[in-house]
């Protein structure tokens, strides 16, 4: 049976579930339940501190986990990074009081608070860095007001927080993470083909539409142009002479554009739907 580690709070938690609902497994009903077992997919679901379940991976007491990119980094445990699952998303940044650091060449020698030491001490590894590295639990923004550091590595959205300490960003950012799938380096075990199989496929259908309309044949090398589908369109002959009638994936983002722009080239019955699941 396929053993895969969930996170069982934070804000990766909810979002995975769903991801794997809608690839077909079954979930926890209890946000309480630790363990979830799907008979029918011969898998059993783990839900873990979303810290832990690198280290769970790498040992090889579970097979899979979902975690992030930033605490895979961090734990520097023997697993490896097998898909994105694009959400999640954070930016890992340096922050420094205004005016004190004008690039990043100048952390050196300088004490760094910061809740995730092992990716600032692969960042300073990397760029052949020396610094002092101060662990922190949280509340990073702090440190440096209350004189346990001369600046920070942590995450950023909007800033604001970083605003409110006096601290400014210093340089590109560290790392960008997301919720990835994880599984050890070595040969994947039974099942995990099926898994990402099935992830993969909720990941296009996420980012994909399927795109119908009809179109006139001299058109269509045209309006083929505009949607050329993932391999192929599917074209069909319209019972009205000389119209065809075309089916592609768009993607999601794009599909206004695409519409737009088939209905001026004379494209009608233009309509979208949604992709539950695929497999490509």
């Amino acid at each position: 049976m396929l053993r895969i580690a969930i996170p069982n709070k934070g804000t990766l938690s909810a979002p995975a579930s769903q991801m794997l609902r809608d690839a077909g497994y079954r979930q926890r009903t209890d946000p309480k339940d630790l363990i979830c077992r799907d008979e029918a997919n011969n898998v059993e679901f783990f839900y873990l501190r979303p810290k832990d379940i690198a280290t769970y991976v790498g040992s090889g007491d579970l097979d899979l986990g979902i975690t992030g990119r930033d605490l895979l980094v961090d734990s520097g445990v023997p697993a490896a990074e097998l898909l994105d699952l694009n959400f999640g998303r954070a930016t890992f940044r340096w922050a420094a009081p205004a005016g004190t650091l004008t690039s990043v060449g100048e952390i050196g020698g300088r004490r760094i608070a910061t809740a995730y030491p092992g990716v600032v001490g692969r960042y300073l590894d990397e760029h052949e860095l020396k610094a002092d590295v101060v662990r922190l639990d949280g509340a990073v923004e702090n440190a440096v007001r209350l004189g346990v550091a001369d600046l920070i590595a942590d995450v950023v959205e909007t800033g604001a927080t970083l605003r409110q300490a006096g601290l400014v960003t210093i340089g590109e950012p560290i790392m960008r993470s997301s919720a990835i799938l994880i599984g050890r380096e070595e040969q994947a075990p039974n099942g995990a083909a099926q898994l990402l199989r099935r992830l993969q496929g909720v990941l296009v259908a996420r980012n994909f539409v399927m795109l119908a309309y009809d179109v006139r044949a001299d058109l269509l090398d045209q309006a083929t142009s505009l949607t050329p589908g993932i391999e192929s369109p599917t074209v069909s002959p319209l019972h009205r002479e000389g119209w065809v009638a075309v089916e592609a994936m768009v993607q999601r983002s794009d599909v206004h554009r695409v519409m737009d722009e088939l209905y001026d080239l004379g494209a009608r019955a233009i309509l979208v739907t949604d992709i539950a699941n695929c497999r490509l």
